[in-house]
């Protein structure tokens, strides 16, 4: 079976989450949604999880762009989605030390602080861009399913990321985004 051929930065978009801790599977059923439809070869949309030790892995596979889909806490309403360009500490590293690995909570700075350390032992590069697009989770307490804002913000999720993946130049600032600038 052939592949698409690849047109363009190769691009992974990341669904992050825990889907027992409702909201927190945000990421994850994003990602789902995401993966059915039809993108050019050169993006890659997986369901990571919890497993960010994974993710860390894969990365050294080579991307130019990494889109994180995580529940982000930020203090606005419920449902409401955020995009934010993720900046790296000097040295090429998201944080100074060994990140402590705890497969259950990985955050996406643990992931990327694991990533530098995995590219300075093995002479790999991490992507030029990271984007992390999140929504304020209305809970997160044990339980499975979204809560019913976040389930309304998936499909506005979905093409919020495919706008970023069709204007996506690792060269270029991602655009920033508030609250009252996507529809959710």
């Amino acid at each position: 079976m052939n592949s698409p051929p690849r047109t363009g930065p190769r691009t992974l978009v990341a669904g992050i989450g825990n889907i027992f801790l409702r909201d927190d599977g945000f990421g994850v059923e994003t990602a789902r949604l995401l993966a059915e439809r039809d993108l050019p070869g050169h993006i890659e949309v997986v369901d990571i999880g919890v497993r960010g030790v994974h993710l860390a892995y894969q990365l050294l596979d080579g991307y130019d762009t990494l889109v994180l889909v995580d529940a982000t806490a930020r203090g606005e309403a419920p449902g409401t989605l955020y995009v934010i360009e993720h900046e790296a500490a000097e040295g090429g590293s998201s944080s100074p030390g060994t990140p402590a690995l705890d497969g259950h909570r990985m955050t996406p700075d643990t992931v990327l602080a694991l990533l530098g350390t995995l590219c300075a032992g093995t002479g790999g590069e991490p992507p030029r861009r990271v984007l992390v697009v999140g929504c304020e989770p209305a809970s997160v307490d044990e339980g499975i399913g979204l809560t019913t804002a976040v389930s309304d913000a998936v499909p506005g999720a979905v093409r919020l990321i495919e706008e970023l993946l069709d204007h996506n130049d690792p060269r270029e600032p991602a655009p920033r985004a508030t609250a009252g600038e996507i529809p959710t």
